[in-house]
């Protein structure tokens, strides 16, 4: 793993609460001190599986053939086991490449094509989310996903300080239901989609508004190198959790992504709120780039940014994170200047 600022013991974001994590273990990378090593979870220990695999990386390589063996030592109780407030939770895994899907949530979606009617067609409020709706319904028949690339350098842990880059001042957070596919494939299927993801974790891609636009560039569009890619706007983690125990997010509206800025809540959805499923953004990324054991698929923020409530992120403020069955993330803000 990259160099990174240090994250806090679990056991502090313990107490700031958090769901429980779906089925009987979860996988993570962690620190004791003197060295970094994967490890499995099991309730409030982990078991170093050094002995096993270098890295968690390695092991969802080889997820088809190590996964029943993950299953056998999360039963063991040999002096392997760590105690999990002990040691140091950092971003799980290294992903060969990050697929990030935009404007995948309808109510989000929705808000921002109402906003724009409103404001710039001069519709009423009740024409303008009426087209907007019409226009998800369609996008959701005939459309296809927008997907762009994000850096693995912005990653940091899921108890790490997010630091603030100079530039800008509208910084935003957006959390993310986020996959991790643990299969080779390409041309995939929409009926096979499934059977290509591991795992599943927590990601918060940040994002600075205000350098989203080149103002120098105007025909060139979005900067999303700029606005997302800053050292820390990837808040990744605090686990991963196998699929097998989690089954299609999408299908189920029990699964909530939820975000609080200093304690208020400003994001709250369900996962089935997604226009295009995770079997479609799937398929559609392997049209165009082969996918590969390790690669990180982020489906999309749901309503509730900054930029809706106008409010944006500062130095001290502290994001809580959770989306339920994957654990918790807490951030703290600081400045880079």
């Amino acid at each position: 793993m990259p160099d990174r600022l240090p994250s806090p013991k679990f056991s502090a974001a313990l107490e700031q609460g958090g769901t429980p994590l779906t089925g009987p273990f979860a996988l993570g990378t962690f620190g004791d001190g003197s060295r970094v090593f994967p490890g499995l979870v099991v309730g409030p220990r982990v078991r170093d599986l050094s002995d096993l695999a270098p890295s968690l990386r390695a092991v969802v390589e080889d997820w088809e053939a190590l996964f029943p063996r993950l299953v056998d030592l999360a039963q063991e109780t040999a002096d392997a086991w760590h105690d999990l407030a002990d040691l140091r939770v950092l971003a799980p895994i290294e992903p060969g490449q990050i697929l990030q899907s935009g404007a995948n949530y309808r109510k989000h979606v929705v808000d921002l094509v109402a906003a724009e009617k409103e404001s710039v067609h001069g519709a009423t409020p009740e024409e303008a989310r009426a087209d907007a709706e019409r226009m998800m319904d369609e996008r959701i028949r005939s459309g296809v996903p927008y997907v762009f690339l994000g850096s693995p350098r912005a990653i940091c842990g899921p108890y790490d300080d997010i630091v603030l880059p100079a530039l800008g001042e509208q910084h935003d957070w957006e959390l993310e239901l986020a996959l991790v596919i643990g299969r080779t494939g390409k041309n995939i299927l929409v009926e096979d989609a499934m059977s290509y993801v591991a795992a599943y974790t927590i990601c918060n891609d940040l994002t600075t508004r205000d350098r989203l636009y080149r103002p120098d560039l105007k025909a060139i569009g979005t900067d999303w190198f700029t606005a997302k890619n800053a050292d820390t706007f990837l808040p990744t983690g605090p686990f991963l959790v196998p699929a097998a125990f989690v089954g299609n997010p999408t299908e189920d509206a029990d699964v909530r992504i939820t975000l609080r800025h200093n304690g208020v809540v400003r994001q709250d959805e369900s996962t089935k709120d997604m226009i295009f499923d995770i079997p479609r953004l799937i398929a559609y990324v392997s049209t165009t780039t082969t996918l590969r054991p390790g690669d990180l698929l982020l489906t999309g923020s749901p309503a509730g940014n900054g930029a809706h409530w106008g409010v944006f992120l500062k130095p001290g403020d502290v994001m809580e994170a959770e989306i339920t069955g994957l654990g918790h993330q807490r951030n703290t803000v600081r400045s880079g200047q």
